[in-house]
């Protein structure tokens, strides 16, 4: 098994390898006339990357000090972004490569107009009056002065003399290499500015038929995925708080993945969760990053900031039942989800809504009578084109589905894992407003 585990290791490395090569000879080598300081720049850029990627990594999955963690984060993770759409970029410049190529050449072949001069006037001779020319004296004549020989006219040419096909090469290198590396930054950019500006509110309406008329409208603000850590701290967590507040629920579910460290490190990161406020309280169930963190810790942090853990555990509300499961994770630890603990001996008249990081328990949940799971855990993809593996691997990307006779909602998740950068799969917190069919 370890050696299996050595071999892949090996073979994605040797990938790894493979693809930034690729992307340093189109990217330095191809663009460069020659060595110079432009392509040791790119060069060292094209090593420094991988190498702060994989200690960051290293530093975060190793308890390295915290503040070594968020040195090496944002250059080592934004580096895993970067280089991921300076590949999906160059693989379209390799198409657009040849075209560029062609109207390079095309251009250079084509020939010049000739240049146009303007017509010289001539003058017509004077008439000569008829008869004998009377005779003057006139003086001798001067020697006529020796003139220059008139310089041969000179060959029309084009305006832009064609260039060598070297220097075309790198011309279009340039171009292409150019437009590869400013679609790569511009989309990072664009995908971190939507991680830090904070999560934007999404509204879905559910019905559930078991929930009576008075809880018709009832609204559970949902929030998934902050991922507090060394890349998104205090601030970003009092952007969700607020944002959360905003809305005005009647409940608050916070479901996984809350932190990416010990509470000692985000302890006073996670603090503004205390300030959350709903008519029924907050609560909260762990997600698989919880068990990387130390779950227990976090268990008893959240309960002294104000929130109700859940483990295993359901709740009674006036208008339905509230459940919840620990995540598939903690199973490792002994302490995976109960789903006969959470909801044996209930009281199946009544809907009940369960808290559950993952889509995946959705099987489970349909088996014990769940009208409604809520979940995040995928994050929508989080970075094109990403989101089809995630799609892959649970039973819903992102949205409302129904599974039996099961309804599932997946959020998108307020933060973001690893890069703080989304592509195509933008954060959100999603305010979910129950409907009663007897309404």
């Amino acid at each position: 098994m370890v050696i299996v585990f050595i071999l892949a290791a090996l073979v994605v490395l040797a990938a790894f390898g493979a693809l930034h090569w690729y992307a340093w000879r189109r990217l330095v080598r191809d663009t460069t006339a020659g060595p110079g300081t432009a392509r040791r720049v790119g060069t060292a850029v094209f090593v420094a990357g991988p190498v702060l990627l994989f200690a960051a990594f290293g530093a975060e999955r190793g308890g390295a000090p915290f503040w070594l963690q968020q040195v090496l984060g944002w250059p080592g993770f934004m580096w895993l972004a970067l280089s991921l759409y300076l590949l999906l970029a160059l693989l379209v410049g390799e198409l657009v490569r040849p075209l560029v190529r062609r109207l390079v050449e095309r251009r250079a072949a084509s020939p010049a107009p000739a240049t146009a001069t303007e017509p010289v006037p001539v003058r017509e001779a004077e008439p000569v009056p008829a008869g004998p020319k009377p005779t003057e004296p006139t003086d001798p004549p001067a020697p006529a002065e020796p003139t220059a020989p008139a310089a041969p006219p000179e060959p029309a040419t084009s305006a832009d003399p064609a260039p060598t096909a070297p220097s075309r090469r790198l011309f279009v290198s340039r171009v292409v290499g150019g437009a590869v590396a400013a679609a790569a930054v511009g989309t990072v950019g664009y995908g971190t500015y939507g991680v830090v500006r904070g999560p934007k509110v999404k509204r879905v309406t559910v019905p559930l038929a078991k929930l009576p008329r008075a809880a018709h409208g009832f609204r559970i603000a949902v929030v998934s995925d902050i991922h507090l850590g060394p890349m998104l701290g205090r601030g970003f967590a009092q952007k969700v708080v607020d944002t959360i507040n905003g809305t005005q629920p009647d409940l608050i579910a916070i479901v996984g993945d809350l932190v990416d460290g010990t509470v000692e490190d985000l302890g006073p990161a996670a603090a503004p969760l205390a300030q959350l406020t709903a008519r029924h309280g907050a609560y909260f169930v762990t997600g698989n990053h919880e068990y990387f963190s130390g779950a227990e810790q976090w268990v008893d942090e959240v309960r002294r900031l104000g929130l109700t853990p859940m483990e295993n555990a359901r709740r009674e509300l006036p208008a339905f039942d509230l459940a919840g499961v620990n995540d598939v994770a903690g199973e490792d630890d002994g302490q995976g989800p109960d789903f006969a603990k959470a909801l044996g001996d209930r009281d199946t008249s009544r809907a009940v809504v369960l808290l559950a990081h993952q889509p995946v328990q959705i099987n489970e949940a349909v088996d014990h009578g769940v009208d409604l799971q809520l979940s995040g855990h995928t994050h929508g993809g989080q970075m094109w084109p990403m989101n089809f593996v995630a799609d892959a691997a649970n039973p819903t990307l992102a949205g409302l589905e129904r599974h039996g006779d099961t309804q599932l909602y997946v959020t998108r998740g307020a933060g973001a894992w690893g890069p703080p950068v989304r592509v195509g799969a933008p954060s959100d917190i999603t305010v979910v407003e129950l409907a009663s069919k007897q309404a």
